[in-house]
């Protein structure tokens, strides 16, 4: 069993893909964080994200970036979003999220080409969105929860337009830009806190796997 789950950043998919996973008992893959690991690796060799030989050169990145939490920083997200727009990119990390998706058992993987690209065969398609603003507001809100002392708190304004600058850079690049899959269950979460996002997106799912 494969779900894929799509979505633009901030829209709840890790959240819901995590819990999916958890709920079915199957490995789960965030595959933006292999993104965000090349991103964050052109920074620590000094490279530009937007230069498509650096970007290729940082998908050699050591495993250990992976559990480090500055992936999860704002910044980096950014990062991850200019590298991707690199079609030798998205194929350096194409294999490695295949064989994720196949592995005995099944899994769940969440991202913004999964239904369309890396499993386009998933038995479930899930694509998660939200308004931007909403989306602006729940990172804001993730942000001044994980923020450390001596940094500064970033303007809600300013997270919602760079939100809308990533959605412009995953939706119009021309290797494998984010969309639903045409057959892909899409939820609008915006009116949704977690649980109630969650238990709509849980009851979908059944119902798809119910009438396969």
């Amino acid at each position: 069993m494969i779900i894929a789950v799509d979505g633009p950043t901030a829209s709840g998919k890790g959240t819901i893909a995590r819990r999916l996973a958890e709920h079915f008992g199957v490995p789960h893959l965030d595959t933006g964080l292999l993104y965000r690991a090349v991103g964050r690796q052109v920074a620590i060799n000094g490279g530009n994200p937007d230069d498509p030989a650096d970007a290729l050169a940082a998908c050699d990145f050591p495993d250990e970036l992976m559990q480090d939490d500055v992936l999860r920083a704002e910044e980096t997200g950014g990062l991850a979003s200019r590298v991707s727009v690199h079609p030798a990119v998205r194929e350096a990390l194409f294999k490695r999220q295949r064989a994720f998706a196949e592995q005995p058992g099944g899994a769940v993987l969440d991202g913004r080409d999964i239904g369309t690209v890396i499993a386009p065969d998933a038995d479930v398609k899930l694509f998660i969105t939200a308004s931007v603003q909403e989306r602006a507001r729940r990172r804001w809100l993730e942000m001044v929860d994980k923020k450390m002392d001596h940094e500064e708190e970033i303007p809600l304004a300013e997270i919602e337009k760079d939100i809308v600058a990533r959605d412009a850079r995953d939706i119009n690049r021309k290797d494998a830009p984010l969309k639903a899959a045409a057959d892909a269950l899409v939820i609008d979460t915006t009116a949704f806190d977690r649980e109630q996002a969650f238990e709509t997106v849980l009851e979908a799912v059944q119902e798809a796997l119910a009438a396969r």
